[in-house]
């Protein structure tokens, strides 16, 4: 039986941390509407790794997957093994994804498959800038190896990641990504968000600051935006297939 972060409890738990948590909500729903595709082909819209969320009150049409069940999740599958047709899907959509599956190249390759002509692959991730680096390596409580391969050791579904992996597979490995996928084209890597989630204090019991500084703290984000390069902890990354 699972147990701990990695269980079915523990996702109905998050779930109701996130609903009840107002500014972690907030950073939420942000989140979707970043997610949100433009521009893609008619298709299905996968979330993969759903888990505790609620990208359907942003995106209605979304089917919800994750490796547990759990409520919300419409379909339970690995992203190793995506059981939709070739060229069926306009959109992948993954929310703190990447980072914990286990061979990301596989799971790249099968929604490459997966995907139509023009479609998204679209996630916002933990990122490699100097800040993300020092809250990853000293505060966060994920691993975190820039040193590492591609893949992540163990078979948690939370429990085990690494945090550093979005920005091994496309910056550091840019030019190898491009050799095994030439067909998936990185549209943006877009680091930001330094300080919000830290304040929301995540899915912790504990919130940092209160839900009328949310709208306040982004103002203060968007003023030092010029650098989120250096100091944005997450990034949103867009790949498509041409």
């Amino acid at each position: 039986m699972v147990k701990g972060v990695d269980s079915r409890e523990q996702l109905n738990k998050d779930a109701i941390v996130i609903k009840n948590k107002k500014f972690l909500k907030l950073i939420y729903e942000d989140f979707y509407k970043y997610l949100t595709p433009k521009d893609v082909p008619t298709g299905l819209i996968i979330e993969l790794g759903s888990g505790a969320g609620f990208i359907k009150e942003i995106i209605p049409n979304t089917i919800t997957s994750d490796i547990v069940e759990g409520k919300g999740v419409d379909k339970v599958f690995s992203a190793e093994k995506i059981p939709f047709k070739e060229n069926s899907v306009s959109a992948f959509l993954m929310i703190d994804v990447l980072h914990h599956i286990k061979d990301p190249e596989k799971a790249l390759r099968e929604m490459q498959r997966c995907l139509k002509v023009g479609g998204k692959i679209i996630m916002i991730e933990p990122y490699n800038t100097y800040w993300g680096r020092f809250i990853y390596k000293h505060i966060h409580r994920e691993h975190f190896d820039p040193n590492s391969s591609w893949l992540v050791s163990g078979q948690g579904r939370m429990s085990d990641s690494n945090t550093a992996l979005p920005w091994i597979i496309f910056t550091r490995d840019k030019k190898t990504f491009e050799n095994k996928f030439p067909r998936l084209k990185i549209l943006r890597i877009q680091p930001f968000m330094p300080f919000t989630y830290l304040f929301s204090g995540g899915l912790s019991k504990y919130q940092f600051l209160p839900t009328f500084a949310y709208p306040l703290i982004k103002i203060v984000e968007k003023m030092i935006s010029p650098i989120n390069h250096l100091v944005g902890m997450f990034a949103i990354i867009e790949l498509k297939k041409n």
